[in-house]
């Protein structure tokens, strides 16, 4: 049995990973943006380890959550899966960085740096990224005419190169990230072609089995397989100037 935390586990692919890994036996540490959000897993968290609730756009709610998990113990995994996809405009969090960057990059990049560490990482990213732009210069979208999807993209990427990093630097730590399709969550749309069942198997596969295939480092995945990630996202320099770059947006180091 494995003790694992979700982010974004009150629906879609994270509240289906989490039903997956109760049904199977494992403790499940749930994770709501706030207590009207947690009050929608009022059915599953009878089962589950407990909820954790912070908004991922804010740095100090970040810092808490982190607190809050580690005061439930060690994690034998964690599951980066809460993101934000598209918005008209770019929307600042408290602390003046994009919305897309700081969900779907910072909360990963700060809650691995301060979440006692697990044995096994799961980072949820988008076969959206091989079509991003690996120029790191204005990764906070300050300087650029917006653009939603480009912003997606980008994220993607670095949360990728991230989980590589991570694989790279913590070789004790199994660290992978995955595509898991266009699925009919609240974020890909009801008109999604993809299954959300599975699309959620892979990352919960990877947090939890001993299967030979799953006890692998530093890939990127699609269900179950493993697939060929952007040349940045297995490039040490670029992973080095991302989290020399997300430690100074931060304020947090990694390594």
């Amino acid at each position: 049995m494995a003790r694992v935390f979700i982010t974004g586990s009150t629906d879609g692919l994270g509240l289906a990973s989490a039903r997956t890994l109760l049904d199977e036996g494992h403790e499940v540490l749930l994770h709501a943006r706030s207590r009207e959000r947690a009050a929608s897993l009022a059915q599953l968290a009878p089962q589950a380890a407990g909820i954790v609730i912070g908004d991922l756009s804010s740095a100090a709610e970040i810092r808490d959550l982190a607190g809050q998990v580690n005061g439930h113990g060690r994690m034998d995994a964690v599951i980066h899966n809460a993101g934000v996809y598209v918005s008209p405009t770019r929307v600042a969090t408290p602390e003046g960085h994009s919305l897309t960057l700081a969900v779907n990059v910072l909360a990963p990049y700060v809650l691995t740096a301060l979440i006692e560490r697990p044995g096994r990482l799961v980072y949820i990213s988008s076969g959206m990224h091989l079509g991003a732009n690996g120029n790191l210069r204005d990764i906070d979208w300050t300087e650029r005419r917006w653009s939603a999807s480009t912003a997606y993209s980008e994220s993607k990427l670095c949360v990728s190169a991230l989980s590589a990093s991570v694989a790279r630097h913590w070789p004790a730590v199994l660290s992978n990230s995955v595509d898991p399709g266009w699925v009919p969550t609240r974020m890909g749309g009801p008109g999604a072609p993809d299954d959300l069942v599975l699309g959620q198997d892979t990352q919960s596969w990877l947090a939890v089995s001993n299967d030979p295939g799953a006890l692998v480092s530093g890939k990127y995945w699609h269900h179950r397989r493993q697939r060929t990630a952007a040349p940045e996202v297995t490039d040490p320099g670029f992973q080095d100037r991302l989290t020399d770059r997300l430690a100074e947006l931060t304020g947090v180091a990694l390594f």
